[in-house]
């Protein structure tokens, strides 16, 4: 599922509810660079991690 995020899409952590909604800032390979609402940007491994596709702001 990674592989189809392109910047400015939404996104969800599963593991981390309480990060809220981000929004993708890079990918590269499987390095994923989000700036979550309450969280801050993180970067992640997305082989180890498959982020929630979020389709309209909720």
């Amino acid at each position: 599922m990674n592989a189809i995020l392109e910047p400015g899409m939404l996104v969800r952590h599963p593991g981390q509810p309480d990060w809220g909604l981000g929004q993708v800032q890079s990918r590269i390979g499987d390095k994923i660079t989000v700036n979550f609402e309450h969280a801050g940007k993180v970067v992640m491994d997305g082989a180890r991690v498959d982020l929630l596709l979020v389709p309209d702001a909720q």
